[in-house]
């Protein structure tokens, strides 16, 4: 990437940061309704693949993208957040959509972005948000592309999303739990009645394997709308897996076929069940009645990629950085590390937003955490590390508990820890958030997603 066209690049940013951050949300469409009605409606222009759910969106999303690339299709991926650069959240084709094009992009949207942005305040309403202007240049970019598919995650919860203007050959719903409940409710019902929105008439939608409550709640909307429904676990599952070399060997039963040796290269059951729903997910896009080509199955899992996800950064000691960041992720990433890896101890590096569920979150990882140093990531909207200390100590205790500014003093520390310890396995963990599994890879020299 040439140097003007990062400099461009992050003029635009700077804009687009200028807007309301994505953590803020005002229930409604309209805005980016407008903004597409002045566009020509670009998100029909092709069918979409619509995601939503608490934990395991962006890798489940990753994975379907992968499969339809690999039986022949040319795709598009929006993705949140980004892990280093903003244009990581829109992909062509798996590639992040290039610098200029995505500068290209934004400056035809500007002076649409001016219309929606002066009617909606003269209304008394806020501008258009950063999330809801990327959305609109991502619709954008894949039907100027032009893509075959569109696979769309949301950014949060699901009726009032910005990604909700699609409509959905399917509508994929991950595990629900607990997140942002400021913005989508402090109980799983209200939670889950939000990201049902997604689900809409004439779609197929599947469903992951859900708690009661959210299980009701999704399959009610279903009927309510006439939607075909798939189920984890009923129409489709994980027939069996196995540990393999750099990840996990699977046998899935889909819609419509039985999909054996498929080599995943993602670390825990979770991956596997997300893989499942991936598989679901396309096979449904094609109807539900055809069986998949295998070739075709085993080489978009095998090429799959989820970077920050439980994502191996250094050997010796080994730093794995994984972006968990609430008590469901984090129960994953402690069943993942007792799974798939033999380490003798695990030394914890801990940053977290502060408007996030803390104490769950170091709670699920105490069991699997010999020490743990917590610190600060540099956001803005993160626990300072001594505030985070406190929260600490409660769960682990003072004598497993350091202390240290900055992410990068963290992890010089947790890796000096490993060697002083002088056992061939002792792992060090980075997590907490996306943002600090961003920051851990790139201290790690990480930076291609």
């Amino acid at each position: 990437m040439s140097s003007p066209d990062l400099q461009e690049l992050a003029r635009v940013e700077q804009v687009l940061e200028s807007r309301w951050p994505e953590t803020k949300i005002e229930p409604s469409l309209d805005r980016i309704s407008h903004l597409m009605t002045l566009l020509g409606d670009p998100q029909f222009a092709y069918p979409v693949i619509h995601i939503t759910g608490t934990n395991g969106k962006t890798s489940t999303a990753r994975m379907i993208e992968s499969l339809l690339r690999a039986l022949g299709l040319r795709t598009g991926l929006i993705t949140s957040p980004h892990l280093h650069q903003v244009s990581e959240r829109i992909r062509l084709n798996g590639d992040p959509i290039p610098a200029a094009k995505f500068v290209e992009i934004y400056d035809e949207l500007e002076p649409y972005l001016a219309i929606v942005d002066s009617e909606s305040l003269a209304n008394g309403g806020p501008a258009m948000s950063y999330f809801e202007v990327l959305t609109g240049m991502a619709f954008a970019a894949f039907a100027d592309a032009p893509v075959d598919v569109a696979v769309v995650e949301v950014g949060m919860g699901g009726t009032w999303d910005a990604t909700n203007v699609v409509s959905p050959l399917v509508s994929v719903v991950m595990p629900i739990g607990l997140d942002h409940a400021e913005y989508l409710g402090d109980t799983v019902e209200l939670v889950a009645t939000e990201k049902s929105g997604i689900i809409k008439a004439g779609a197929i939608a599947v469903l992951s394997y859900q708690d009661p409550i959210p299980a009701e709640i999704l399959l009610k909307r279903a009927v309510l709308v006439d939607a075909a429904v798939a189920r984890q676990g009923v129409e489709f599952s994980v027939r069996d897996r196995a540990m393999a070399i750099g990840g996990q060997a699977l046998n899935l039963d889909g819609l419509n076929g039985n999909y054996d040796e498929i080599l995943l290269p993602l670390f825990g059951a979770h991956q596997a069940a997300n893989a499942s729903v991936a598989l679901a997910a396309v096979e449904a896009f094609f109807g539900g009645t055809v069986t998949l080509d295998i070739d075709a199955v085993r080489e978009g899992f095998g090429s799959v990629t989820s970077p920050g996800r439980m994502e191996i950064v250094r050997r010796s000691p080994t730093v794995i950085v994984d972006a968990a960041h609430n008590p469901h992720g984090a129960i994953s990433l402690a069943t993942a590390l007792e799974e798939s890896f033999t380490f003798e101890q695990i030394i914890g590096v801990v940053s977290v937003m502060a408007d996030k569920d803390v104490l769950g979150l170091l709670q699920a990882l105490e069991p699997v955490f010999n020490e743990i140093v917590v610190t600060w990531n540099g956001a803005a909207r993160a626990m300072k590390s001594l505030e985070l200390a406190e929260i600490a100590i409660q769960v682990f205790g003072e004598d497993r508990v350091q202390v240290e500014a900055n992410l990068a003093s963290a992890i010089d520390k947790a890796i000096a820890m490993a060697d002083e310890a002088g056992l061939n396995g002792v792992g060090v963990v980075v997590t907490g958030s996306v943002v600090t599994a961003a920051s851990g890879r790139a201290l790690m020299g990480r930076v291609g997603t």
